[in-house]
């Protein structure tokens, strides 16, 4: 079956057609997914168009009754959909059906966001005259999203934008389009025509006619630095309002006082599950004097015990790599770490298993410094580096010394130190005794430097980005 691009209602074929691979057996097509030119790209934006003005007008509680329908199908068929995702994307199972059932509950949120949309009212000045501050949609809004949570990020991208009254055209990853495929089937059948759009295909087709097109009023994008400083210049020329949720070099500190067993499950979570593949991922493990070798062996031996097999297989804790490139570059990542006289302590061989499939054991350097490339660039694998520091006022600085700002974590009993790096860790969200990576999807999500740019999403923060804020003025006669 061919799934095709959805532009103002109807479903059309593309200009070529992209094979979504299983990277937990190769040999299995997930499925056919067409690929849109420049030309679809523009007639998904004139679609949109024409209906955002009767989508814009749309009550509130008629939207909010449509996003809570599409939550509730989705979280209806979590088991179907998980297992397309975990299909085409290598995470486990469970984590796909997770995935699933956070993409379920951000539509459902929204929905009630829709109702809570709110204005204020504020004396002016001048004597007579009344002020009214509201918030309108932005307009078109285009939403690139990436192939590592190919339903939860389309989720947090779509439901805040419809809830706001706007409407969109989407473009998933061209490595994992399925379930974002999936989700916007449930939206086509909920939502008026044209509301929501879908185009698939290469990033710089797609995503670049997205980016240029002047027609466009927004753009939302999750993905590389690299990529998203071009987006943002490209955007630029146009003046559109633009959203960038880049990368991530996040460091968990580990202080002397830690729990050893919690501060292993933050390190084992947070940089090796979901086969490490997260923005938020603990890639840098931070850890002072006193603890760092009891640490590097308890982490070793918990390393040894993960079951790394098929996505779908019962049991398995780590997928496979998400297909031969990025797993070309986490071998370069490990070889490059070797060079630069890391010490590979544990894991980073390829596995064979019942299928052929892009299967890593997860890494841990040791002896590492922080100038070394494997602690200064985002190698988006389940490869971790363990850097020695003295003390924690060391280990601040060393966590804070990155281009990146996204995630910081700290493992610590100590109330003193918790609250001092909460306050100046130097990212978006700081978690204290937890892994770097997982947060809800009710409160905003973020970074700071070379991670983000533009507002935040997520939460009832989403708005900022999604709307725009008009002042009126009037004087009764």
């Amino acid at each position: 079956m061919l799934h095709k691009n959805l532009i103002g209602g109807e479903w059309v074929e593309g200009v070529g057609v992209t094979r979504n691979i299983n990277p937990s057996n190769t040999d299995d097509v997930v499925g056919e997914y067409a690929q849109a030119d420049a030309a679809q790209v523009e007639a998904a934006i004139a679609e949109a168009r024409a209906a955002f003005a009767s989508w814009s007008a749309t009550p509130v509680e008629a939207r909010a009754d449509m996003l809570d329908a599409i939550g509730n199908e989705i979280l209806a068929r979590k088991e179907e959909l998980g297992r397309l995702l975990s299909r085409e994307e290598g995470k486990p199972l469970a984590d796909g059906i997770g995935e699933v059932v956070r993409a379920g509950r951000i539509f459902k949120f929204f929905a009630a966001e829709c109702l809570r949309l709110a204005g204020e009212t504020i004396p002016s000045t001048r004597p007579g005259i009344q002020v009214e501050i509201t918030r309108e949609p932005v307009g078109v809004v285009g939403l690139i999203t990436p192939w590592n949570f190919p339903a939860a990020i389309p989720a947090w991208k779509m439901a805040p934008a419809l809830a706001y009254g706007n409407t969109v055209v989407l473009k998933p990853a061209e490595l994992c389009p399925g379930s974002a495929w999936a989700i916007v089937e449930i939206c086509a059948r909920n939502l008026p025509k044209g509301v929501v759009n879908l185009v698939m295909g290469k990033g710089s087709v797609v995503g670049e006619a997205l980016a240029s097109s002047p027609h466009l009023d927004a753009l939302s994008f999750t993905g590389s630095v690299e990529v998203g400083r071009h987006l943002a210049e490209v955007c630029a020329k146009t003046m559109k309002k633009c959203q960038l949720e880049m990368g991530g070099k996040n460091p968990l500190v580990v202080l002397d006082d830690a729990d050893l067993e919690v501060a292993v499950n933050c390190a084992i979570q947070g940089a090796f599950y979901q086969t490490g593949q997260r923005c938020t991922a603990s890639s840098r493990l931070v850890v002072t004097e006193a603890i760092h070798d009891r640490f590097v062996s308890a982490m070793i031996e918990a390393m040894v015990k993960l079951v790394v097999d098929d996505a779908l297989k019962p049991g398995t804790q780590i997928g496979p790599v998400v297909d031969q490139r990025q797993l070309d570059q986490d071998l370069m990542y490990i070889e490059i770490g070797k060079q630069e006289g890391a010490r590979l302590a544990c894991g980073g061989e390829l596995l064979t298993r019942a299928t052929p499939g892009f299967y890593l054991q997860p890494a841990l350097f040791t002896d590492t410094t922080p100038e070394m490339r494997i602690n200064r660039e985002e190698i988006f694998g389940p490869v971790a580096s363990v850097i020695r520091v003295k003390d924690y006022e060391e280990a601040l600085a060393v966590a804070n010394d990155t281009p990146y700002g996204l995630s910081s974590g700290i493992c610590t009993r100590s109330l003193k130190y918790a609250q001092h790096f909460k306050r100046h860790a130097q990212a978006g969200l700081v978690m204290v005794n937890l892994p770097t990576a997982g947060v809800d999807y009710h409160v905003p999500f973020g970074g700071r430097k070379a991670s983000s740019y533009g507002p935040r999403e997520q939460g009832r923060y989403a708005l900022e980005f999604y709307t725009t804020v008009k002042t009126a003025y009037v004087l009764p006669v």
